[in-house]
């Protein structure tokens, strides 16, 4: 079966009938009066989520869905009959966007879930609706309303719990296949796997999870190298992701530190939601290598990146570490807390704590003492005193007089 995650259709709803024009014609009844009946309403189509569907292949090929139109309305105050609804059956964890406008009309994430993405037209009045007091005999009559009409984006983005992230020939599929019934392509050859597959893995009886292994990384994936960074989307829903690196590469020149840190940087270009999720390390393919220097290595590995949370050793071919990946995983969906390590123990690192800035000295400015006034020193006059004392002295020696 073809994966394919994204399909462009075309929806259109049925036109409402028109109104009927008539007048009551019977014996012995000689004003009858109008009659004629409204249209019925053209029908409406729907998406509905289901179960079982994991692509939108379907749509590639039958790409415009179209619902019946109403039927007109008749005499003897006859509706028309109303058009049948379409219902397209799309796989759970669709998108759907109007591609005028960039608006998202809804996200189908559960089973069941429907989602109108367009209206069937109003079908119009009979002519019995046009009646009043001042016209008994009305001719006018509703055409009825079109339907609504789009072009829609359909974007596919599987459900899972568990997210699988690395490079080709990590050992991805290997692990899916390993822990659930899922048969991916396994080979010795990188970019085997070149769509999204789903695994159910059962921990125990009611207790089980999806888990989702999608086509290996490589750096420069966001500039288009490889298969891109167009399936890191399939990641979005997911609530943990499982970093696997591989500790025994067959390129001598291959460094897995180094190609670690650049798969992290592409998660990174691509969204920073997706890069904020809990990431755990999966040190894969234990059984390459003797049993104490598959753990010396993968603790190397560990520490030279940095990296505070569970570790985990497994091997994907001989399933060695894997039931405590599963049931380590298990619990963190459950109770939503990590475990503060895997079956690999790395060394404590206590960090130092930051040293508190010095604080520098403040000097303080002197305050300069006033300058004092000398005794001597006589006070100034303000201006227009001697003005003011002359008019002052005139009036005392006339009062006098």
């Amino acid at each position: 079966m073809k994966f394919v995650d994204e399909a462009r259709v075309k929806v259109q709803a049925g036109n409402g009938g028109r109104g009927c024009v008539s007048f009551r014609r019977e014996k012995f009844v000689p004003f009858g009066g109008p009659d004629g009946g409204d249209g019925g309403h053209g029908g409406s189509v729907t998406f509905r989520a289901r179960e079982g569907i994991n692509t939108l292949v379907d749509f590639r090929v039958e790409r415009t869905f179209r619902a019946e139109n109403g039927e007109p309305g008749g005499g003897r105050d006859m509706s028309g009959r109303g058009g049948k609804d379409t219902l397209v059956m799309v796989p759970v964890g669709t998108i759907v966007r109007d591609t005028e406008t960039g608006e998202v009309l809804g996200d189908l994430a559960q089973a069941d879930m429907e989602l109108l993405v367009a209206r069937g037209g109003k079908g119009g009045y009979g002519n019995q609706k046009f009646k009043s007091s001042k016209n008994r005999s009305p001719r006018q009559f509703g055409p009825g309303l079109p339907g609504e009409q789009r072009t829609l984006e359909l974007e596919l983005k599987v459900i899972a719990d568990v997210g699988l992230l690395g490079l080709p020939n990590a050992g991805k599929s290997t692990l899916i296949s390993a822990v659930s019934a899922a048969r991916p392509k396994i080979a010795d050859y990188p970019f085997t796997t070149l769509y999204p597959n789903l695994g159910v893995i059962s921990v125990s009886d009611q207790r089980s999870f999806v888990m989702a292994d999608i086509p290996g990384l490589i750096e420069g994936a966001a500039d288009g190298a490889g298969l891109g960074i167009r399936f890191l989307k399939h990641l979005q829903r997911t609530r943990v992701l499982l970093h696997l690196v591989d500790i025994a590469p067959t390129d001598p020149s291959a460094d897995p530190v180094r190609d670690a840190i650049s798969i992290v940087g592409e998660l990174g270009k691509f969204s920073e939601d997706l890069l904020a999720k809990p990431r755990w390390l999966v040190l894969n393919k234990s059984d390459l290598l003797p049993p104490e220097e598959a753990v010396a290595k993968a603790v190397s590995i560990a520490v030279a990146l940095k990296y505070r949370g569970p570790a985990f050793l497994i091997s994907g071919a001989t399933h060695a570490g894997t039931r405590d990946l599963t049931e380590a995983v298990m619990r963190f969906l459950e109770t939503s807390e990590a475990p503060a390590q895997g079956n690999l123990q790395l060394p404590v690192v206590q960090e130092r704590k930051a040293k508190a800035p010095a604080r520098k000295k403040t000097v303080k400015a002197r305050k300069r003492p006033a300058a004092r006034r000398s005794a001597r020193a006589k006070p100034k006059k303000k201006a227009g005193a001697s003005s003011k004392s002359r008019v002052t002295r005139s009036k005392a020696v006339r009062r006098k007089k």
